[in-house]
Formats: structure tokens, sequence, C-alpha cells
């Protein structure tokens, strides 16, 4: 089959390489779609992600697609059916397991491959965190289901309610799910983007206010400005920048929340301002990753229509042309996603 195999840092070769073989309560699945990522982008950048991919290997993690094999002992599934399976599961028996923390196991067995032809489902991942796609959701919806869970886990960190002024800083494909979101749960959105496309998609999507933040020298007292001088309850940084983690302290009220949700590059530091923290009891989350409770809670929002792709992936491209995908996506920070058909 073919398959793009990372070599390291921005060595990607779209090469031939062998079908996987199922073992016991394995799957074979045909990979109908593809989506590309911020953190696939990541990964093409730096050559590696210490927890996920160790190259050389066959990269990418948001899939749907079709059993083709099935291993010893596996009952759950059949060949012909359409399934999504997580990139992830929990041992479910660790200390952070045991405390309703799964997604920070301790063995937290990762699965890649998805830019390939074929991909092994580990027996792990087939038994706690696969699932049948429903009759009415494409492969391509039902692919959004993983980052959709991450989403969901930071909305549920962040405690949004109904009410709630929420701002979002940063609009690619994950800052705007969390405006969708954030609005089908009736909060009042504010979304914080560079480029007028971005900030456009977050008017689709139900943002009540816009902010370029190339526009304002100081978007936080702009921020401030719409919430009566206050500050948003909550303030989601979708970014990953030490810059933006600090200016979302500053863009909250008293007693609000910040979310973290951007992962910054390797080793950066941020200076928080521990009277303001203090004085004004901010709370600071940082949310990571997804549990298999969140898998099935994506599956379903996508299942009812909440969320849908063609407001997340903009074109589709063979895998033959993925590098020139990446080194785009390398260039054009923020951009939708794009759907790799192998």
């Amino acid at each position: 089959m073919l398959a793009a195999v990372l070599y390291g840092k921005e060595n990607l070769q779209i090469e031939p390489v062998a079908v996987p073989e199922p073992r016991a309560g394995d799957l074979l699945v045909r990979v109908r779609a593809a989506l590309t990522c911020g953190t696939d982008v990541k990964v093409f950048r730096r050559g590696y992600h210490a927890r996920m991919i160790i190259p050389p290997a066959v990269f990418g993690h948001e899939l749907a697609g079709d059993v083709v094999a099935v291993g010893e002992g596996v009952t759950k599934f059949r060949v012909g059916q359409r399934i999504v399976a997580a990139n992830s599961a929990p041992c479910q028996e660790c200390f952070y397991c045991r405390r309703g923390c799964e997604n920070l196991c301790d063995d937290l067995l990762f699965n890649n491959g998805a830019y390939a032809e074929y991909i092994r489902i580990p027996a792990r991942i087939v038994e706690k965190n696969t699932y049948e796609i429903p009759e009415n959701v494409s492969y391509q919806d039902a692919a959004l289901v993983e980052p959709l869970a991450c989403v969901l886990k930071g909305i549920e960190d962040t405690g949004i309610r109904e009410g709630y002024n929420v701002s979002v800083i940063g609009l690619g494909p994950i800052g705007l799910m969390f405006v969708r979101l954030a609005k089908s749960l009736g909060a009042r959105v504010i979304a914080l983007g560079r480029r007028k496309t971005q900030l456009e998609r977050a008017a689709a999507l139900g943002a009540d206010e816009l902010i370029s933040t190339t526009q304002y020298q100081d978007p936080v007292s702009v921020v401030r400005s719409l919430t009566e001088g206050r500050g948003t309850d909550v303030a989601i940084e979708a970014v990953g920048k030490p810059q933006t983690w600090e200016m979302c302290v500053h863009m909250v009220r008293r007693g609000g929340t910040v979310n973290f949700f951007g992962g910054c590059p390797s080793d950066s530091r941020v200076s928080l301002d521990t009277s303001l923290l203090h004085y004004s009891e901010i709370t600071c989350k940082a949310s990571f990753h997804h549990t298999p409770a969140h898998i099935r809670r994506a599956l379903d929002l996508i299942r009812r229509g909440v969320i849908a792709a063609r407001d997340f992936v903009n074109r589709e491209e063979p895998l033959s042309n993925l590098l020139e995908v990446m080194r785009h996506l390398m260039s054009h920070n923020g951009h939708l996603k794009t759907a790799i058909i192998p």
C-alpha cells in the first residue's frame, strides 16, 4: 500500500509499505478520509512527537474508513462496516484512570498511520474507542470526532454556561469549534482572529462580536469595552503562543476562567501577574486530549448535525499531494482542514 512515512523534520516520503497484518483483537481498516490537523503540522515541522510518534513512522490520526479484516476474537465489528477509530485508548486501570482522568493515563496507547491506504487499529482501541459510523454521517464528518472530542473536554473543563460571555482567540478549526459549541450552549461569543476570512467563518458559526487582532493594538481593551469593562466569564486560548496565553488572563472578569487550550512550543515560559490571579480569583485551566466518553459525545453531536465537515474542511487532496499540503499549512497557520483521500 502507499503511505506517508515521516523520517524527520519536514522529511516526508509517500512510498510503498506492507499492509499491516491485524493481530488478535485488531481491525484492518481501509482509510476513506484522513483529515489534516495542527498537531500533524507540528509533528511534520519538528520531525517527531515525544508521546505520539517516533520516526520513521506512518503518521496522521484523524480518520474514518471501512473494516476490511478482523483479528481473532473480534466480535463488535465485521468486515464491511463503516467505522471511526479514536487515536488513543486508556488502560482504565492506572492511578489516573481510576480517578476519572483517562486522558492522563499512565499507559495511554496512541495510534498513528491515517495517511495511508490501510491502517491497523490496535485491540485496545478496537475494544474501548472505536465506533460504527451512523448512516447519515459521511466519512469526513466522522473523521472530525477526534478534534471535536478535545474541544468538548475543553468546554467541560471551563464550565461554559448559557448567558456567559466567552472570548475565543485563535480561529483555526479548533477555535471555530469552540465558537460553535459555546454558541450552541447559549453563550455570547467574542471571536478574536488575525484574518478577515477567519472572522467571517466565526461569524457564520455564530460569533456575536468579531475583533481583528491586526487592526487593534490592544484587543483586551476592546473585549472589556464589549463587556461593560469587566471582561469575559471565560477566555479560550486556541493559538498556542505565550503572548496570547498571557493576554487571556487579562481578558477575563474577576472570578473568570481561562483555558490555555493551545499547546505552546516546548520549553515555552509565560509571565503571569500573581496579584491579578490572586485578588481577582482567576482560574487557569489547560485541557489536554480526550477520553472515550468525549469521543462518544462528539460522534453524537456530529450525528445530530451540530458539527459538520463543511464548516471545517475546505478541500480534498490525494495522498500523493500530502507533502505539498503540509508545506502549505506550515505557511498558512489557522487555515481549515484538508481531507486526504488515499
